[in-house]
């Protein structure tokens, strides 16, 4: 779907053109990488490749949006981690650029939040297509995120819910604007839109088929059965995790020590404390409720 259509009072039909980005934004270990790859599988397997995507090879039609080498070629000089203001107004272009460079669709991995960073919105719409948004439960978020980045879960926690937070720069890629993890849900959901098709990582555990169908129908992929469930399988957990231990991930921070860890839904259960639940409840309630990770009581599913 053509979100600036939609933006512009227009309507975006099934006919509209398959170019532009394809975000598929997430807060960090949530499904994104786990999402990107089916999609690289299913349009493999429809252009008449069964072998598996390679984690590592990507690159063809996706990528991400804080390439700092991107940034700094349209901007003409070496970036220094403090120049946010530059790199914000500089977003825009690079969204063209990867645009540009692209025949058809590409598909973006992005974490920031759908937000105005700095007087310029994250997001260049003029060049986007749609838009998948992929949420997960904040109390395994937490443990998940806590591996991630090599940290305590209670500090993950309180990352969780700092407001307006930002990572920092490293040699490769510029700063990400995240906020709180309710911050960039609702930034991401606020209002449901056509262009944004919003999927829980639960559910995509628990029903892959009809997850993953739903999601390549809306993007008008329309794959036979046999075609979706041979991109099911060739982008299950195991199999992604398999091919980390063979070859590493390029992804993989090197504060953790491997990105496929365990890929399920309810760790929390047995690795939280009930103090640690309380905080991340008292701090994400209402996004938790709109996603049902709460019951009617507040006691967590």
């Amino acid at each position: 779907m053509n979100v600036q259509a939609e933006l512009n009072g227009g309507v975006a039909t099934a006919t509209a053109p398959k170019q532009g980005i394809v975000w598929i934004a997430s807060f960090p270990k949530s499904g994104n990488t786990w999402t990107r790859t089916f999609l690289h599988n299913l349009v493999n397997i429809q252009s008449g490749n069964t072998e598996a995507q390679r984690i590592n090879e990507m690159n063809r039609f996706s990528t991400w949006d804080i390439d700092k080498k991107i940034y700094e070629k349209l901007l003409g000089y070496v970036l220094r981690s403090d120049q946010k203001r530059e790199i914000a107004a500089t977003r825009h272009k690079v969204h063209e650029y990867i645009a540009d460079g692209a025949e058809g669709l590409v598909f973006v991995k992005s974490h920031n939040a759908l937000v105005m960073d700095r007087g310029y919105s994250t997001i260049n719409f003029a060049v986007t297509s749609g838009a998948i948004y992929i949420v997960r439960n904040p109390l395994d978020v937490a443990i998940s995120y806590a591996h991630h980045m090599g940290i305590s879960i209670d500090s993950t926690i309180a990352k969780l819910a700092a407001e307006n937070a930002e990572t920092k720069a490293t040699t490769t890629a510029v700063y990400e604007v995240l906020g709180s993890w309710s911050q960039h849900v609702m930034s991401w959901t606020r209002k449901p839109h056509r262009a944004i098709y919003v999927m829980r990582y639960e559910d995509m555990l628990a029903d892959p088929h009809q997850a993953f169908g739903r999601l390549a129908r809306h993007l008008l992929l329309d794959p036979t059965e046999e075609q979706l469930m041979h991109a099911i399988d060739l982008s299950s957990f195991e199999k992604l995790k398999e091919q980390e231990e063979k070859g590493g991930f390029r992804e993989r921070p090197k504060e953790a020590k491997r990105f496929f860890r365990e890929g399920r839904a309810g760790q929390w259960k047995e690795t939280l404390t009930p103090l640690q639940i309380q905080r991340i409840i008292r701090d994400h309630r209402e996004q938790m409720t709109r996603f049902g990770y709460l019951k009617g009581d507040g006691t967590p599913v």
